[in-house]
C-alpha cells in the first residue's frame, strides 16, 4: 500500500526505524511514474550533542526512465520523524517493506 506523504508531517519515527521503504513519485519533467528500489532508513544520532545536530540522512540518485534525468532521493531521519525528498517531484509515496 502506497501512503502519501504530508509535506509539512514527518512520518514517526517508529514506524520506519531499521526499516527499508520503497519511494513513488512523478517526474516533473515527462510525468513519468517512478518507483525506486528499496531505501534504508537512517536511525538518527544518539550520541549527537543536541536534538538538532541528531538528523541523519540518506542520499541516493535514480534516473527517470522516461527521460534520464537524475533524481536525487534523500531521506531524512530525526527524532522528530522521517522526511523523504526528491529533486523535481511535488508528490511523494513510500511503502515500508515487509
Amino acid at each position: 500500500m502506497w501512503i502519501p506523504q504530508q509535506p509539512s508531517t514527518p512520518v514517526p519515527l517508529a514506524d520506519l526505524q531499521g526499516r527499508t521503504v520503497g519511494l513513488r513519485f512523478e517526474c516533473a519533467h515527462c510525468h513519468t511514474e517512478v518507483f525506486t528500489d528499496l531505501i534504508g532508513v537512517p536511525a538518527p544520532n544518539d550520541q549527537a550533542d543536541s536534538p538538532a545536530h541528531a538528523e541523519n540522512h540518506e542520499i541516493e540518485e535514480i534516473k527517470c526512465p522516461g527521460c534520464n534525468i537524475t533524481h536525487s532521493l534523500e531521506v531524512d531521519s530525526s527524532f522528530d520523524g522521517v522526511t523523504f525528498k526528491v529533486s523535481d517531484a511535488q508528490d511523494v509515496s513510500y511503502q515500508v517493506s515487509q
